[in-house]
C-alpha cells in the first residue's frame, strides 16, 4: 500500500473542504460561530476509531478525549482538564466511555509484557487484571479473556467518570448528564453497549460491584 504523502493530506483537506461547503454551505459559518456538542467522547487513540464517523455526527457535535486504553485516571490533568470543560463549560448531556475489542494496550496488560515508560500508564489495567483474575482465567481463550478485559476496563473508567469531582458536584447541581460504558469491534464496525449506565451519584456502587470480582 502506497502511504499518502503530507501534500497529499494537504490535496485531501482542501477536496473535503470543498464537498462540505458544495453539500452544506453554511457548515463551516455555524462551526465557527459556537461549539455546543452534546457529547463527550473518551476513546482509545487508536487509528481505527474514528469517534465521530462511527456513530454518524459531523464535527462540532462531539467534544472528544483520546488515549492509549481509553483511561480516565484521577491523576491525569489532561483528561481532567477535558473532563471539566465538557461538563462545566460545555454542559455536555452524555459522557461516553468507548473502548474497543482488540485494544493493544489492554493485551500489553493482559500479558503482563514490559514496554518502557507506558507500563506506568497501563498499570490501572494491571490491577484489574488481578481484581477479576478468577472470572478471566475461567474463559477459554486468550481472545476472549482479551475482550472482556476489554470490556471491564471501560466499566471501570465509567466509575472513574462518575466518581469525579466535577461530574459528582454536576449532579449535586441537578445536571441532566449520563455516563455510559461501550465497547466498539473493528471487525463488524459496531458498538456494544455494556450496560454501564450511571446517572446519578447513586448509581455507582452498582457499577463498582462489576470489576471486582476477586
Amino acid at each position: 500500500m502506497t502511504i499518502p504523502s503530507v501534500a497529499d493530506l494537504l490535496a485531501n483537506n482542501r477536496a473535503w473542504a470543498e464537498r462540505q461547503t458544495k453539500q452544506d454551505p453554511g457548515f463551516f459559518k455555524r462551526l465557527v460561530s459556537q461549539q455546543t456538542p452534546a457529547y463527550f467522547w473518551i476513546g482509545c487513540s487508536d487509528s481505527r476509531v474514528p469517534a465521530n464517523e462511527i456513530v454518524g455526527l459531523d464535527p462540532g457535535e462531539m467534544f472528544v478525549h483520546r488515549n492509549v486504553a481509553n483511561l480516565a485516571p484521577p491523576q491525569d490533568a489532561n483528561y481532567l482538564s477535558t473532563l471539566q470543560y465538557a461538563v462545566q463549560v460545555l454542559k455536555v448531556a452524555h459522557i461516553l466511555v468507548v473502548g474497543h475489542y482488540g485494544c493493544g494496550g489492554v493485551l500489553a496488560a493482559l500479558q503482563n509484557l514490559r514496554l518502557g515508560l507506558i507500563d506506568h500508564w497501563l498499570s490501572p489495567i494491571r490491577t484489574l487484571v488481578r481484581d477479576n483474575q478468577a472470572e478471566l482465567l475461567a474463559l477459554p481463550t486468550e481472545k476472549a479473556q482479551h475482550d472482556r478485559l476489554c470490556e471491564l476496563n471501560v466499566i471501570r473508567q465509567v466509575e472513574n467518570v462518575a466518581t469525579n469531582p466535577f461530574v459528582q458536584e454536576a449532579w449535586e447541581k441537578g445536571a441532566d448528564l449520563t455516563v455510559h460504558g461501550w465497547c466498539y469491534s473493528l471487525e463488524n464496525g459496531l458498538v456494544t453497549d455494556l450496560d454501564a449506565q450511571i446517572s446519578q451519584k447513586e448509581d455507582v456502587a452498582a457499577i463498582r460491584r462489576l470489576t471486582r470480582r476477586v
